[in-house]
């Protein structure tokens, strides 16, 4: 089949949009294979192309399914007679070949907006620099056990493409967004739609802006259904100044970080209790906890419903898990703090002296916000990176011992050998993890391996 071959997909709630007939995917990771595959299944010719190596496991699935691609560069003449190109969330806005086609006027999306070009049922979305993915987490495990056909997508789980190739069908799909994947999205909209938070993450991708950062997460309330529902988190000065100049077109539930509101009412009127059925820590989580019962509420499940799924949810990997007690010694992987705020959310949920392992990939972080909170509760710092001196000139006034490592295995090492009974080890590193990781996910697991050999 020639790849300009003209074929027709179907759609949902978006018949605005025209029909394509052919596409490139810029990008050859989860969300760009799962895009190619999705065009596949709807008879729109596809080809994705990688300025890198594709991983072998998503080229196999390229040639099992007869789709082209290339790697380790792009052809533009063939990317230049597609209709549109489908941009994987990780590639920035200033990259040549993004800067060459805006140029151009050719249409570029994200593969969320692809996606949602094929899908016409509800959609939740969350969005936020902290809590992300507990809160969708919870949100699916409350609908889940609600007895509803749910999907999990976005930034965890499956990409939202890859949910729309598998034949089933869903009432509901609960969707993770990153500001990557927001910036591209055009006829996209949320029934329900959450915005946790806007902190300082990602600004080097920002032109170190916030304002530009805080547009981002924004593209969730501008597209927003005009019949949905809005959560905003009512003590967040970013959200709070948006919604002010840029208001929302649907209704809007504000609920409170400083005093989540530990129960309350029900559509039906009934009270729903939030802090006595949870089982995670911190303030932080009875914040997400209390956003996905409220969902769970607007969604109208029942009292005993809501309550039963917060009893039964337990800690999602990698953000404030408890790995394991060793001699009086708790381990905790936080591995998905990547910024500054998530780590004082850590520190804030600490009631015992820490061992803390921090580092990374600095994205701009501002280490004076967690100054006091460090001084207070953090023994000795471990630094597992490649560049310490940031970590090192933010807190060598303010704790005694920095120790550094490239070796996470050493670094678990160095902590048992400092930590005394009563002392939590806390891997919560305020960085992103591509300096010595492939991806936070491996990080934690390295940290969970190297206690396991240690304990």
């Amino acid at each position: 089949m020639d790849y300009r071959d003209i074929v027709s997909g179907t759609h949902g709630h978006h018949s605005q949009v025209e029909i394509m007939t052919s596409i490139t995917v810029l990008g050859g990771g989860e969300s760009g294979v799962a895009a190619a595959l999705l065009a596949k299944k709807k008879n729109i010719a596809v080809f994705v192309s990688d300025y890198e190596t594709i991983a072998e496991n998503y080229k196999k699935e390229l040639q099992d399914n007869n789709i082209l691609f290339e790697e380790g560069g792009h052809s533009i003449e063939r990317i230049e007679i597609t209709d549109t190109i489908v941009k994987s969330p990780g590639i920035p806005e200033k990259s040549e070949i993004i800067k060459y086609f805006r140029l151009r006027r050719k249409e570029i999306i994200s593969e969320i907006e692809f996606a949602s070009r094929f899908y016409s049922g509800q959609v939740i979305a969350i969005t936020g620099s902290n809590g992300k993915s507990t809160t969708t987490s919870i949100i699916y495990h409350l609908l889940l056990e609600g007895g509803l056909q749910v999907g999990l997508g976005g930034n965890i789980g499956h990409s939202f493409s890859r949910l729309l190739c598998e034949d089933r069908l869903y009432d509901i799909v609960v969707l993770e967004l990153s500001s990557f994947q927001l910036d591209d999205i055009e006829s996209f909209s949320a029934d329900l739609g959450i915005l946790l938070n806007i902190t300082p993450d990602h600004l080097d991708r920002y032109d170190f802006d916030m304002m530009k950062y805080a547009n981002a997460k924004w593209r969730l309330v501008e597209t927003m259904r005009l019949n949905g529902f809005l959560i905003l988190n009512a003590d967040d000065e970013w959200s709070q100044k948006l919604l002010e100049t840029k208001p929302a077109s649907c209704a809007v539930i504000l609920l409170s970080f400083r005093e989540p509101e530990a129960s309350f009412s029900s559509k039906e009127g009934e009270l729903i209790e939030v802090k006595k059925n949870l089982r995670l820590k911190g303030r932080h989580n009875l914040f997400n906890a209390t956003v996905a019962a409220k969902v769970g509420s607007v969604m109208h499940l029942s009292k005993m419903s809501i309550e039963q799924s917060l009893r039964s949810f337990k800690a999602i990997e990698h953000r404030l898990e408890v790995v394991t007690v060793v001699d009086g010694i708790e381990f905790i992987n936080d591995s998905k703090a990547t910024n500054v705020d998530a780590v004082a959310v850590a520190l804030e949920a600490m009631d015992r002296p820490v061992i803390w392992l921090a580092g990374g990939v600095d994205k701009g972080n501002d280490y004076s916000e967690i100054k006091a909170e460090v001084e207070e509760k953090v023994k000795v710092i471990i630094c597992v990176t490649k560049d310490d001196s940031k970590l090192r000139k933010a807190f060598s006034k303010v704790v005694d011992r920095i120790l550094t490592t490239q070796e996470m295995y050493q670094g678990v090492e160095m902590a048992m050998e400092v930590a005394e009974e009563g002392d939590v080890v806390l891997l919560s590193p305020a960085c992103a993890s591509f300096d010595l990781f492939d991806n936070y996910e491996h990080r934690g697991k390295e940290f969970k391996k190297a206690i396991r050999i240690f304990g």
